[in-house]
């Protein structure tokens, strides 16, 4: 994959200013950006890696919750990181911004506490979809946790077709149908060794969102 292969923020990069705006208005994020930062727990002293950052809101979220925390956020974008830094300057928190894809956290990231990614995955290729994921579990130290929010297994008739015509509309269908019909599910249980199970489901008026946990006992 190249630097430049990668799907913007709503599918079209004349489209990334309006990111936020659509993100708070069309996907309930308060509510599962919320449930997010309760799972992740960040701590003063921890590394977290935010794979797929986008424009950072998760990230600075995290800082200041824990601010001895070190923050990490990484996306292939440079005109989101841009906006990111734009919002953190303005938040008044040091995030380390870093251009990358998720198959690259590891060399970019070295060893974390905690890694986290939100929104990413339903757009992405099915190959990087499995290399994102194994590249976030193997960024964890032992005792360390991943956590996905994302769209996963679309179940009702209502779900699929809220998210075809919102998701797939603006990400096309070939990268994000997969995750409807439940791969990213599939993809977390061979890497973890246990059914994937969501810690949280949210509906929005763009299909359902779940959160994952995938937990590093050893090494």
């Amino acid at each position: 994959m190249q630097q430049t292969d990668f799907t913007p923020a709503l599918g079209r990069p004349e489209f990334t200013a309006a990111y936020d705006l659509a993100i708070r208005l069309l996907t309930r994020e308060r509510r599962w950006r919320s449930f997010l930062l309760r799972h992740v727990a960040p701590q003063d002293g921890e590394t977290i890696l935010d794979v797929g950052c986008g424009t950072g809101t998760f990230a600075i979220m995290l800082k200041q919750l824990a601010p001895g925390a070190r923050i990490i956020g990484l996306d292939p974008d440079a005109t989101v990181l841009r906006i990111a830094a734009d919002k953190a300057a303005k938040a008044g928190v040091a995030v380390e911004w870093k251009q990358g894809f998720a198959h690259d956290a590891p060399r970019i990231a070295g060893q974390v506490d905690k890694a986290v990614s939100s929104l990413v995955f339903h757009q992405v290729a099915l190959e990087e979809k499995r290399a994102g994921v194994a590249a976030m579990w193997d960024t964890l130290t032992p005792g360390g946790a991943a956590y996905i929010a994302d769209y996963a297994l679309q179940p009702g008739i209502i779900d699929k077709l809220l998210f075809r015509a919102t998701v797939q509309f603006l990400d096309g269908i070939s990268d994000t149908q997969p995750n409807a019909d439940g791969v990213l599910e599939r993809i977390i249980e061979s890497i973890n060794g246990k059914p994937a199970n969501a810690l949280e489901i949210v509906p929005t008026a763009t299909g359902k969102i779940s959160l994952f946990e995938l937990r590093k006992l050893y090494g």
